[in-house]
């Protein structure tokens, strides 16, 4: 019986471990969570989500704080087109994040490699303009490859094609379906440029999904991903095909592997990992919680159905939106869904202090305060991977730990820390 150490992702004479580490924000996968899936051979992801929240924490830079006093005047104002991002600022703060990941990753002498995770649907009041800013930025800093997430992308190509690292860096997209595929491979061909590899992504996985809030029980990863591979094997194309979304121990990994991927990409068992940017105590929620307690709901204002604990702090809160601090799913028009929701529920309530919004959540100030607990949908086997200690809490685990049990677990065996 084989194991995932018996694989290898080939990028072009390079051979990795076919393990990628997802990129979970508002940075959930930390640098230092990327690093380990590098040292250990494979690929590990940042993310550029919230991108200067993440610099303020990790740099000790001002750039919410200059923001929300630029703009305070508007505050109460349900008109938050006038709220626009420094492009300076968001450049600035993506280098700083990806610059010092890299310099990291280089002075340790890595064997594996380092991505991004770009969320197109992170629109922030100018989309076209701060995505290209985002994605340059990241190139300038040194990152070895971008992910392309949450969006069809079918513009991104064209954003970076004037870079000179754009044939350089690797470059990748998530899709959920054959035709998000083919769409994006139609609408990218002008630039000459294939993608280094496909993420194909399943209804399992955690966060947003590419599928509805009514059907996306009725899909299948494996159905999708063997899709993909037939087709790029039909028209002669040689692109890694990545699965995500549900596979949650070695031998899953290994059965992909057999049948055509060229790599797994993972995430939910390092949400507890000591590397990982959730907090402690949020840690302990994800290793508590039953399958009863995890849910796929409407509730982001992207449009995209979410998987999250039914427990999350962010479900049915009503706060008021601080977009002038935060404001990065604002649509070119200043125009966000959680916005309408918030204003409706106090035009309906007046004189109340605190309102409560349960249709969608200001996603912005709740992955911030890590109030939104976005998860895979085996969060629940999460318990079954370490020990239970005398207090009732259960012991986080170690990245290399995770990583190496994907690498060489068999028979559906899952490691337990010592």
């Amino acid at each position: 019986m084989k194991c995932v150490d018996d694989f290898r992702l080939r990028f072009g004479k390079r051979e990795l471990l076919p393990i990628v580490i997802g990129g979970m924000g508002v940075d959930i996968s930390t640098a230092e969570l990327a690093l380990e899936a590098a040292r250990l051979g494979g690929i590990g992801h940042i993310s550029d989500a919230m991108i200067k929240t993440v610099s303020d924490r990790r740099f000790d830079t001002k750039f919410v704080s200059a923001k929300q006093k630029r703009y305070k005047a508007n505050v109460a104002n349900v008109d938050k087109s006038t709220v626009q991002f420094d492009l300076g600022d968001v450049a600035e703060a993506t280098r700083l994040h990806v610059s010092r990941t890299m310099e990291a990753k280089r002075g340790g002498g890595d064997e594996g490699l380092i991505f991004i995770n770009c969320m197109e649907k992170l629109t922030m009041n100018a989309p076209k303009e701060t995505l290209r800013v985002r994605l340059a930025s990241a190139l300038d800093a040194g990152i070895d490859g971008i992910t392309l997430a949450a969006g069809l992308h079918l513009g991104s190509f064209a954003l970076m094609e004037d870079h000179p690292r754009f044939r350089d860096a690797k470059l990748g997209i998530i899709v959920s379906s054959l035709r998000a595929l083919q769409l994006f491979l139609r609408k990218s061909a002008r630039t000459g440029r294939l993608p280094d590899y496909v993420v194909v992504e399943g209804p399992l996985a955690g966060g947003h999904l590419g599928f509805g809030v009514d059907d996306w029980m009725k899909y299948d990863l494996r159905i999708i991903t063997a899709e993909v591979v037939a087709y790029l094997q039909q028209e002669k194309l040689d692109i890694p095909v990545i699965p995500a979304g549900g596979i949650f121990t070695g031998t899953d990994a290994v059965s992909y592997l057999e049948t055509g991927a060229a790599a797994v990409q993972v995430a939910t068992r390092f949400t507890v990992a000591d590397e990982c940017g959730l907090p402690a105590k949020v840690q302990q929620e994800y290793f508590k919680a039953s399958e009863a307690d995890i849910e796929v709901n409407s509730i982001s204002p992207t449009g995209y159905p979410m998987r999250m604990l039914k427990n999350s702090p962010a479900i049915g809160a009503g706060i008021r939106p601080n977009c002038e601090a935060y404001g990065y799913l604002l649509d070119s028009n200043g125009h966000c869904a959680y916005i309408d929701a918030y204003y409706r529920e106090v035009a309906l309530h007046p004189g109340a202090k605190k309102v409560e919004v349960w249709d969608k959540t200001c996603l912005c100030t709740h992955m911030r305060n890590f109030d939104c607990w976005t998860c895979g949908h085996y969060t629940y086997r999460l318990k079954d991977t370490t020990r239970r200690m005398e207090d009732g809490s259960y012991q986080p685990l170690s990245a290399e730990h995770i990583f190496r049990d994907y690498q060489y677990s068999k028979d559906n065996k899952i490691a337990l820390p010592k």
